[in-house]
């Protein structure tokens, strides 16, 4: 792979801000960005199923038991392999094997985003990225955090020993 400048990857429970951190980049520094749930979004239009979050959670199980833990990695690094941008930045690594490809690439930085769980309970009501977020209560958010797709996610974290930005 030739080298980048600089790869951005973040890890964050859900509405931490990794959005804000990517659409900031992107806005100020013209960054390329990439989503793993994007992967799972074209599947899902493809088939003609609903977006929603337990669609992405059953197509993504699929995906890593039947292709191996690090198929959504695979493609990824495909997709950036081809971006000639300087500055790249890619959000929902929530497993140890997403970061197979990258943690060992020049340039790589793994960025923790952390937030308080009300604060981003609002902003996950609030944005409905999914249909029926908006409708979920407090404690079906925080139920969602222990989800097979999210379970992980602490463990990724605890892997960004160098920036952890807090966001509110």
């Amino acid at each position: 792979m030739r080298n980048k400048n600089i790869i951005i990857g973040l890890v964050g429970e859900i509405a931490s801000g990794k959005g804000a951190v990517v659409n900031y980049l992107e806005k100020k520094y013209q960054a390329s960005s990439y989503r793993y749930s994007k992967i799972i979004r074209d599947i899902l239009n493809r088939i003609d199923q609903d977006q929603t979050r337990e669609n992405m959670a059953l197509i993504s199980g699929f995906l890593r038991k039947n292709f191996g833990q690090d198929i959504l990695s695979k493609i990824m690094i495909k997709d950036i392999k081809r971006d000639k941008n300087k500055l790249i930045v890619f959000d929902g690594i929530r497993r140890v094997p997403d970061l197979k490809y990258f943690k060992n690439m020049s340039g790589f930085i793994l960025i923790k985003i952390v937030g308080n769980q009300k604060i981003r309970y609002k902003r996950f009501i609030k944005r409905n990225e999914n249909p029926g977020d908006n409708k979920k209560t407090y404690n079906q958010f925080l139920n969602d955090l222990k989800d097979a797709s999210n379970y992980e996610i602490p463990k990724v974290m605890k892997l960004t020993n160098l920036i952890t930005l807090g966001i509110s």
